[in-house]
């Protein structure tokens, strides 16, 4: 059984704590591309967080922020950002 909300399926929380590192600040960036991928965000102000995204539209952005040791529902206004980047994931393979 699928549960929806208002904007659609609601997604889980990532299941593992995003990459221990901060990745480089790209010049040019749209979060929408960032979609189901671990994402980091610096935000006008100066804020900067690893994010989770699973909705971006007009109105906003939503998904799961990382607290240092937890994932939490979280959203804001797309304009805030500056900057987002959803770097590959290095594996073991």
């Amino acid at each position: 059984m699928s549960h929806f909300g208002f904007y659609g399926p609601m997604r889980q929380p990532p299941a593992s704590a995003p990459p221990a590192y901060v990745p480089p600040k790209p010049q040019v960036s749209y979060i929408i591309d960032c979609i189901h991928e671990y994402t980091y965000v610096w935000l006008r102000g100066g804020d900067s967080f690893w994010f989770y995204p699973t909705m971006v539209d007009m109105n906003g952005t939503t998904g799961y922020r990382w607290s240092g040791s937890f994932w939490y529902y979280y959203g804001f206004d797309s304009r805030f950002i500056e900057a987002s980047t959803c770097p590959p994931i290095p594996t073991l393979f």
